[in-house]
C-alpha cells in the first residue's frame, strides 16, 4: 500500500506546490493567493490551488505586466535550484513572442499611453488655434 501512495505522489502534484517548485512564486502561500485571485489559469480555466497538475497541461501565469503561458513537462513538489526549476516547464512560442512585443511596447511607452481617438476639448482647441496663429 505504501508503494501505491508513492506512485500516486509521483503522478500528481498540487498546482500551488508545482508553481512554488518551478520558482514562479517565493512561497506556497503566495502561489495559493495568486491562484485564488485569478492570476493563474489551468488549461484555460480558473482553478483551485489543490488541483492536480499533469504532464502536458497548459498553465497561464500573470505576474505584474508579464503574462506567461507554460506547458508542464515534469512534475515536482520539492523546491530545488533554479536550473532544475527550468526543466519543469517550457514556455510556448506564442507566449515568448507576446512577452517580447509587450516589453518593446512598454519600453517605447505605447502600452501605457495609447493614442487618443477623442476630439480635443476647449482648452486644447484654444492651444491649437494659438499655435497656428503664431505661424
Amino acid at each position: 500500500m505504501a508503494a501505491s501512495k508513492a506512485e500516486k505522489d509521483n503522478n500528481a502534484t498540487r498546482l500551488d506546490k508545482w508553481l512554488w517548485a518551478a520558482r514562479f512564486y517565493k512561497t506556497r502561500a503566495i502561489a495559493k493567493q495568486m491562484i485564488d485571485g485569478g492570476k493563474v489559469f489551468y488549461n484555460g480555466q480558473r482553478t483551485k490551488s489543490g488541483k492536480s497538475v499533469a504532464l502536458g497541461d497548459i498553465i497561464k501565469i500573470r505576474q505584474g505586466y508579464e503574462e506567461k503561458e507554460v506547458e508542464v513537462i515534469a512534475l515536482a513538489d520539492k523546491r530545488r535550484d533554479a536550473t532544475f526549476a527550468q526543466t519543469l516547464y517550457q514556455e510556448t512560442e506564442q507566449s515568448l513572442a507576446s512577452r517580447e512585443k509587450n516589453a518593446l511596447a512598454r519600453k517605447q511607452g505605447i502600452l501605457l499611453s495609447p493614442a487618443s481617438e477623442t476630439k480635443p476639448d476647449k482648452k486644447q482647441r484654444r492651444q491649437i488655434r494659438q499655435f497656428k496663429e503664431r505661424m
